[in-house]
């Protein structure tokens, strides 16, 4: 779901927004929250930052998309999203709801809105040959980029599954990819502001059969990597140059 914004006021853009707007999604799926919040592992749903990521002054506007493979979800968010959005400290008008739904063409490349994290299991560690004594780590670009593939294939395998409650064969799926930087962001989780490793990423697909691109949109609306709820993992797909 798209959503246009308009600024009520002079503000800082906040860069620990991650759980004021897992918050806001909270409290507007009255109907999915206790089931959600609740929930141990995935909660299918995602959102980019607010964008163009910078400070803002009375009456600018602001967009800001938020998706999930369960539109029925989608759908009562958009019928009973408020008018006032308030986001921590941030606030808006709400100009305009779209509901989104995309479609990928065979020849797709897309790139990371906000950071993928994945960890690395310590059963794992010497696979990949990790010293470490952690339970595990979050993927750095010191690490196997073959971890980072795996992992990031295994856990969109279990989320697909678990979604659609049906097994599915794994195969695998990403072909291009191209490692940009890493980043470290902060975000409140249980009242204790912790660290989050993730990675922006471009991936390119030359070709998407019809097993393989089911699986990508579904990666779209849910989100790449972990910590999707929180907004980490939400991708944008790349304009074709005319």
């Amino acid at each position: 779901m798209f959503l246009k914004l308009e600024a009520r006021k002079d503000m800082a853009y906040d860069e620990k927004y991650f759980h004021k707007f897992q918050g806001f999604i909270y409290k507007h799926i009255e109907p999915y929250y206790e089931e959600l919040h609740d929930k141990k592992g995935y909660k299918f749903f995602c959102f980019s930052n607010l964008f163009p990521i910078e400070d803002m002054k009375k009456g600018d506007e602001r967009k800001w998309i938020i998706s999930s493979p369960d539109s029925a979800m989608m759908k009562w968010l958009h019928a009973n999203i408020p008018e006032e959005i308030h986001l921590g400290e941030m606030e808006f008008r709400l100009i305009e709801p779209k509901l989104l739904k995309i479609r990928l063409e065979k020849n797709t490349h897309l790139i990371s809105a906000t950071p993928v994290t994945i960890r690395i299991p310590k059963s794992m560690y010497e696979k990949y040959g990790i010293k470490e004594e952690k339970n595990y780590v979050y993927w750095r670009p010191c690490y196997s980029f073959d971890a980072f593939v795996k992992q990031l294939e295994d856990n969109l395998f279990k989320k697909y599954k678990e979604f659609y409650e049906k097994e599915v064969e794994e195969f695998p799926i990403f072909e291009h990819f191209l490692f940009k930087k890493d980043v470290c962001n902060h975000a409140i989780i249980d009242n204790k502001e912790i660290q989050i490793i993730g990675s922006i990423w471009e991936f390119i697909f030359s070709y998407l059969d019809k097993k393989k691109k089911e699986i990508i949109e579904f990666a779209l609306d849910t989100g790449f990597g972990e910590r999707n709820s929180l907004g980490f993992g939400f991708m944008n797909v790349m304009k074709k140059k005319l």
